[in-house]
């Protein structure tokens, strides 16, 4: 029997549920997912400024407080908090090590992920629109591939006890201990895809233990406040049984389970990963005990001759202001607001950008369709462009501001913000042209 625990779903996670797990969960492995589709191109710019930089911006607090006990009771950890710069996330997991005297440790570094300077000639179209990658011109700041579980286990084969690693897809930092520890063969589908399943369940942390599942007298989920993570018990043929440390909030049932299967699956029978298409169609689940289920059934096929790229580029910024008014007359005040705001904007030369002009609390989510006859007390008036320049986005930011004195009467509350767009987009590049290694530092 494996222990695997989940310690984040996200960069900006909770510490507090993965020192729950260090301390309690009696583990094997405990497991830190921080990696969204724009993160690593925004770590990338990060790294541009300052080559110290580009990994998790929380990955020092989290060693801070999980490496002592996991040090003391052998669990091994596995992130991809390294995103665009894992070297120097290893240095600072030494430094935290050192600093809380630890005499004996061994991080492997994963690297490979980067592949910015092998697409340039591919001639290799991009997913979303069917383009050239090369039209996106000189505005690429990242490309990243997104690796599988293997070099992983050889880090671990090598005794690793913490691995950092940059892009890799989410359910291999799951799939890999188990490939490792049980000694499966990567060529084996059906063990490959019931892997994968068990990554792919773990790897959103919280959202299985009733996170974003929450919703008063539909779904009911106990002492939200203090939500435990997830922990899988894996037995060798790969059966597995979710569940959570003892008294921690929230819950594990069908219900949670099945929402995290189905959470980001285009096609349940084709989960394209990199170490294996797997096949969800005839998994089940099944209720076995209090915060206990047991999940069967994944299933995979030969694994892609591609690899999915995330090539993050530049696509202009966005100016936003908010304002609220509230009383009698708020809705038509705040409409008059966005109307006045429409009429600068466009005399400003700014009206042919893409916009939102919108009512927050009551056209904000649905359009106008829903909000007929209803009269709110309160609204927020909120107007955002994605403009070409940053000083066109400030002068969105500052009209907004603008209407305290130029505007409808009892405006209040301003916020405004200027933000560059770090867009995503994905290429598939041939695997064999993509090489992965793995260095060691060591106290």
């Amino acid at each position: 029997m494996l222990r695997i625990g989940a310690g984040a779903g996200y960069a900006g996670d909770r510490i507090a549920p993965a020192l729950e797990l260090a301390e309690k969960g009696e583990l094997d492995y405990l497991v830190f997912e921080c990696l969204a589709e724009r993160t690593i191109a925004l770590a990338q710019l990060e790294k541009s400024r300052d080559a110290r930089l580009g990994f998790d911006s929380l990955l020092r607090e989290r060693m801070e407080a999980v490496l002592l006990p996991c040090h003391r009771q052998g669990v091994k950890i596995i992130t991809n908090m390294g995103a665009a710069n894992p070297q120097a996330a290893a240095e600072e997991v030494m430094a935290v090590a050192r600093e809380l005297g630890l005499n004996r440790l061994k991080v492997a570094v994963v690297m490979g992920d980067d592949v910015l300077g092998l697409l340039q000639d591919q001639g290799l179209n991009l997913m979303e629109t069917g383009q050239p990658m090369s039209s996106l011109g000189a505005s690429v700041i990242s490309a990243n591939a997104y690796l599988g579980a293997e070099a992983i286990v050889q880090a671990l084969q090598a005794g690793a006890d913490v691995v950092i690693t940059g892009r890799v897809a989410d359910p291999a930092l799951f799939l890999a201990p188990l490939v490792h520890e049980f000694g499966w063969s990567m060529s084996d589908w059906q063990k490959m895809g019931q892997g994968i399943l068990i990554g792919h369940l773990l790897e959103c942390a919280g959202q299985i233990t009733g996170g974003y599942f929450a919703d008063p007298g539909y779904r009911d989920v106990p002492n939200l406040a203090t939500l435990g993570f997830p922990i899988a018990e894996v037995e060798e043929n790969g059966v597995a049984v979710i569940t959570k440390v003892a008294g921690s909030g929230g819950c594990v049932t069908t219900a949670t389970c099945t929402a995290q299967l189905l959470y980001e699956i285009e096609n349940p029978a084709r989960y394209l990963q990199p170490d294996v298409i797997a096949d969800f169609s005839k998994v089940t689940l099944t209720q076995i005990g209090p915060d206990r289920v047991q999940v069967e059934g994944g299933n995979g096929w030969p694994r892609p001759d591609t690899l999915k790229v995330t090539v993050g580029h530049r696509e202009g910024f966005i100016g936003e202001g908010q304002i609220s008014y509230a009383g009698p007359g708020a809705q038509a005040r705040g409409q008059l607001a966005l109307d006045v705001m429409r009429a600068r904007l466009h005399a400003a030369g700014l009206g042919d950008f893409d916009g939102r002009y919108e009512l927050i609390g009551v056209n904000a989510i649905l359009g106008d369709t829903l909000a007929q006859g209803y009269q709110p007390y309160e609204v927020r008036a909120r107007v955002a462009l994605r403009v070409s320049t940053k000083k066109q986005a400030e002068q969105v930011a500052n009209e907004v501001e603008a209407l305290y004195l130029n505007g409808p009467a009892g405006g209040g509350g301003v916020t405004k913000s200027v933000r560059e767009v770090i867009a995503a987009a994905s290429v598939l590049m041939p695997r064999d042209g993509i090489h992965t290694s793995v260095t060691f530092l060591e106290i």
